[in-house]
């Protein structure tokens, strides 16, 4: 069983009960952002290591480290082999700064983009821009409908149901 699985099998198993798994949650989630804070503070570095010499650096569990690796996937500038990775699998952190920060934003995880942090990679300027542009990405806009006594939107004057709207002979018969 791959390192993915098994973190799987053990961030996602309801058999534990619910109180259960959000503790489990909330204890990665801390962790997590103890990770990012550190990465952040030289976001031009490329952490490199197997996944077990970054968990022993970042001092969590290989299964948290796997969690994380999975997380910023993503991110990364080269994406890591994370659905075949064992403990000896070299990986690489090296992430895209507004790619990462969307991604946060995307996921809702506040905790994350929120960091101080990140307030030495972007200025605030920034980071509003780019959180409303990941915001946007997401926002899905409909097309104004057209009415029949609409002016058609082609601009000849007319109204819709006498030009554009106006049926084919085709459709008709």
């Amino acid at each position: 069983m791959t390192l993915l699985e098994q973190w799987k099998g053990l961030a996602y198993d309801e058999s534990v009960g619910k109180d259960k798994l959000q503790r489990f949650w909330a204890s990665y989630f801390q962790e997590e952002k103890d990770i990012y804070a550190q990465l952040l503070k030289n976001p031009d570095e490329t952490v490199r290591g197997t996944v077990k010499e970054l968990a022993e650096r970042y001092q969590v569990s290989l299964m948290t480290m796997t969690g994380f690796l999975d997380g910023i996937n993503e991110s990364l500038v080269e994406p890591n082999p994370i659905e075949e990775m064992g403990e000896d699998t070299q990986v690489s952190l090296g992430f895209d700064k507004e790619r990462l920060y969307k991604n946060m934003v995307a996921a809702e995880a506040d905790w994350l983009y929120g960091l101080a942090e990140w307030q030495d990679i972007f200025d605030e300027a920034t980071r509003k821009a780019l959180y409303r542009e990941q915001k946007a990405s997401t926002t899905i806009v409909k097309e104004a409908k057209v009415y029949p006594n609409d002016p058609c939107p082609c601009g000849s004057g007319k109204k819709y149901k006498k030009c554009c709207g106006k049926p084919s002979k085709e459709t008709v018969s």
